[in-house]
């Protein structure tokens, strides 16, 4: 079956959700969806306490991000697929200013220039180009016919492309992968063929020398290096993955207990309330919990899945389609790189660990996927 039929073939559940549907029409909510994720908040709040030795600053502070994050999800989803396939070269043109704007005017910190600075407060514009990538390319592709020719295809990576070197310069390499992610798989679900897949695949194992010689830092060098063999430096680049590691081992099937892990209370695993509170879940509920949170992202992103499957046009299908598997590969990056099996990119367990940013623009995806959901021209089976 051709890759880009997949969204139109998945079974529906009308008959089963008619009752959330009506309500979700009326709110412009998706009541099984947003269940998930208040659950999965409620999750977060309750390891972060631990995570962060039973601060309640921390929690209170998570709180009123999940809050503004909630309702701007809310907010978002108010709009329909066609008001954002409108504005989706405005937001796309909008963004890359503001990444450019970030080499001349941005906020510098920890070696790194991400930020801009408006009165007082700080953003990354990165985090607006998770959505606004996948969302032009979706646009471009929606407009034209299905699957894209060659020259449709190169156009759609150029729009990719741009974004995505100005984040790398920013240095920020694990950012403008998974952002690049994104608005691949909007390409992956338009149809292109398997041969450019492949054709693909075989110029990125091409240019992994000349990337490692001259576009990598030394510092993403010695990550991945640490990622082969982190007892080379015990207590420098391979400290956190070991220690996570040893988190998890530790935890066995049952786990330790509610506030009564050892690595994180005792400081043994650093940034325990950010990249890493995986290994503080592992550790205090051991492995049953981890599959009961794989359970829970597994439903999350089965039911935006079906979401984006309803969608009667186009756009909805490919940009719904992009949110929900990107959602994923967030999930599958952080479990990969706290457990040994990636480098570590720093990127966040959503809606689990400690942010702001990021938070809101995650639940932004997701109110952009209600919308695709209550909109009225959902097919109806």
């Amino acid at each position: 079956m051709n890759n880009s039929d997949f969204l139109r073939q998945m079974p529906g559940d009308s008959r089963s959700m008619g009752n959330q549907r009506s309500i979700s029409q009326r709110l412009r909510i998706d009541i099984p969806l947003l269940i998930l994720l208040l659950i999965l908040s409620g999750v977060g709040l309750a390891v972060l306490y631990s995570a962060s030795d039973g601060s309640m600053a921390a929690v209170l502070r998570q709180g009123r991000f999940l809050s503004v994050a909630f309702v701007v999800m809310i907010l978002v989803a108010q709009l329909h697929p066609e008001q954002l396939q409108r504005w989706a070269p405005f937001a796309y043109i909008g963004v890359l200013l503001l990444l450019l704007a970030v080499d001349f005017v941005g906020v510098g910190a920890k070696g790194a220039q991400r930020w801009l600075g408006v009165g007082g407060f700080r953003f990354q514009p990165s985090e607006l180009a998770k959505l606004v990538l996948p969302m032009a390319v979706a646009w471009y592709l929606s407009i034209h016919p299905l699957p894209p020719g060659f020259r449709h295809t190169l156009i759609s990576l150029l729009l990719i492309f741009l974004p995505t070197i100005l984040i790398v310069m920013q240095p920020d390499l694990g950012t403008s992968i998974l952002i690049a992610t994104s608005g691949i798989f909007v390409l992956f679900l338009s149809g292109i063929s398997w041969t450019f897949i492949a054709s693909c695949m075989g110029l990125l194992a091409l240019m992994a020398y000349p990337m490692w010689e001259f576009v990598l830092h030394d510092y993403q060098r010695q990550r991945i290096l640490t990622l082969l063999n982190p007892e080379l430096d015990k207590l420098g680049a391979g400290w956190n993955i070991i220690q996570s590691k040893t988190a998890i081992g530790s935890g066995g099937f049952e786990g330790k207990g509610w506030m009564l892990g050892t690595q994180s209370h005792l400081d043994f695993l650093p940034e325990s309330h950010t990249d890493f509170i995986i290994a503080v879940l592992a550790e205090e509920f051991g492995l049953r919990g981890v599959l009961l949170l794989l359970l829970l992202y597994g439903l999350i992103i089965s039911r935006g899945l079906w979401i984006a499957s309803q969608a009667k046009h186009c756009f909805g299908r490919l940009l719904g389609g992009s949110i929900i598997l990107t959602f994923f590969v967030y999930v599958f990056v952080n479990m990969g790189m706290v457990s040994g099996l990636l480098p570590v990119v720093g990127v966040p367990l959503p809606l689990v660990s400690q942010g702001g940013t990021s938070l809101v623009s995650l639940l932004v995806g997701f109110g952009v996927l209600m919308g695709i959901c209550a909109d009225e021209r959902l097919v109806h089976q």
